[in-house]
């Protein structure tokens, strides 16, 4: 084996500003002209092993995970999805019943969770977006296919009218609570809207783009971003940060007030975060040491 187009050696494990798995640095082929299966392991460092000639780099490999069907991410979605609007709305009402017992750390807390539990049970899964200005962010940059955007944002819509329609027929006649409304001008809730969807986005960008972000904490940090944005903006916009928050509830209780904010901010909002975070995140120092972002973002790496 020649040393020099052998496997390159991966930093340790840890070092920051580098991925724990390296790349090959050269495909090869076998003997009957078929790339080799060794193009598609993901390398690590073990101890060095000694041969004839030497010492040779020493690697461990292992096959890459068989690919999700589109049919089982768009399960995953539509669950995730309905776990989360159902707590979220769910929360809102029974606090509106209960005269405010839930109060705004309660209704933080909810949401937060149920997007914490979503992403580490099914973002491996289909990324867990549970959202369209989510969705339709991360196929503008390139993270994401467009052709599975209606897809993923009809499946966020059903879940979101399951979601409703299961509490108007559990909790009614107090579905009404649930329904994100501006309790200010409009020109204040477009403005918070924009802000707390740009904030949720700029994270979710960095846990779930960037290899460098601390991927396996990705779900506390989402969730935590979400609690932040309604305690910044739940008294005066409900904070919805998500078109199917208020799609759902609103067409089951028939309120439709400034509906059309909560279907534009949060989408502008989430194209400005990522937007940012892409131009700020550090550049690869050598991009052969780095893995190649996969062209659907994952909440696990």
């Amino acid at each position: 084996m020649d040393p020099e187009e052998g496997v390159s050696a991966p930093s340790t494990p840890g070092t920051p500003s580098v991925p724990l798995f390296g790349g090959l640095k050269h495909e090869r082929k076998n003997g009957n002209g078929k790339k080799s299966l060794l193009k598609s392991c993901k390398c690590f460092s073990v101890e060095a092993w000694a041969s004839e000639e030497g010492t040779l780099p020493a690697v461990s490999c292992m096959l890459p995970p068989p690919p999700v069907s589109l049919a089982r991410k768009v399960g995953a979605e539509f669950i995730g999805t309905l776990i989360l609007i159902f707590a979220g709305t769910a929360t809102a009402i029974v606090n509106q019943k209960t005269q405010g017992s839930e109060t705004l750390i309660g209704l933080a807390a909810s949401s937060g969770l149920a997007v914490m539990i979503v992403i580490l049970s099914t973002g491996h899964i289909s990324g867990a977006h549970l959202n369209p200005a989510l969705t339709i962010a991360f196929a503008a940059l390139k993270h994401f296919p467009w052709k599975h955007v209606p897809v993923y944002i009809g499946a966020q819509i059903i879940a979101s009218f399951c979601a409703a329609f299961t509490l108007k027929v559990v909790l009614h006649p107090i579905m009404g609570g649930g329904v994100t409304v501006p309790s200010g001008s409009y020109v204040q809730a477009f403005a918070l809207e924009f802000i707390i969807s740009f904030n949720l986005m700029f994270v979710v960008t960095a846990v779930a783009t960037d290899t460098r972000a601390v991927g396996e904490l990705a779900g506390i940090a989402v969730g935590a971003t979400v609690m932040l944005n309604i305690l910044i903006a739940g008294e005066t916009t409900g904070a919805s940060m998500n078109p199917v928050r208020t799609l759902g509830p609103a067409v089951v209780a028939g309120n439709y007030k400034a509906i059309w904010i909560y279907l534009t901010a949060p989408i502008l909002g989430a194209l400005a975060g990522a937007g940012v975070y892409s131009a700020v995140k550090l550049p690869d120092e050598d991009s052969s040491n780095h893995v190649k972002p996969s062209l659907e973002p994952s909440f696990r790496r």
